[in-house]
């Protein structure tokens, strides 16, 4: 198979099932914005601070393939077969979330990004996730037939992403820095 097909050239690309639609399609965008995400993720992953959580970030890139496929599925195909997300995929994210956070001093401020490269790019990519995660609510404000547990998933990967930023700092003995109002 050839990396080009040169398909593409005129503007338009096709969904999971054959319907061609313009690159500025809403749900091109949500699935590119997936696309990014997981780049993203794998930046996270690659930092050596995350080498014991390397397998659990891995997971995360293969349920945001998954994602991808549900949102690049072409609609009027609802019986295409393509891998679901599960509330076992969302259960695996939270029970990751509650252990870190048992580890974590009490939040008391918002934090600002920012302290360490490896931090910064958590919060890129969570920052990201909630973006695709904005998406994918558009699609469904405009009538497209995504199952909502992508929502979910990606509400919970988000908040996941706030706690690892949290967690990489402490391991790498960076102070957060907070955001307080001015009075």
């Amino acid at each position: 198979m050839k990396v080009y097909t040169k398909t593409g050239d005129k503007g338009e690309t096709s969904l999971f099932g054959g319907k061609r639609v313009s690159k500025t399609h809403n749900r091109i965008e949500a699935y590119g914005t997936i696309d990014e995400l997981n780049s993203y993720i794998g930046l996270v992953r690659d930092q050596s601070v995350n080498n014991k959580r390397s397998d659990i970030l891995k997971e995360i890139q293969d349920r945001l393939f998954t994602i991808g496929a549900e949102l690049a599925a072409d609609p009027d195909k609802p019986h295409l077969k393509k891998p679901d997300i599960t509330e076992q995929d969302i259960e695996l994210l939270e029970q990751a979330i509650d252990q870190m956070d048992r580890e974590l001093s009490p939040l008391k401020y918002f934090i600002l990004p920012g302290g360490h490269t490896a931090v910064s790019f958590a919060h890129l990519a969570r920052t990201v996730c909630r973006r695709a995660e904005r998406l994918a609510i558009g699609l469904i404000d405009e009538g497209e037939n995504i199952d909502f547990i992508v929502i979910r998933y990606l509400n919970r990967l988000s908040d996941y992403l706030f706690v690892i930023s949290r967690k990489m700092a402490k391991e790498l003995g960076v102070d957060e820095n907070y955001w307080v109002p001015r009075k």
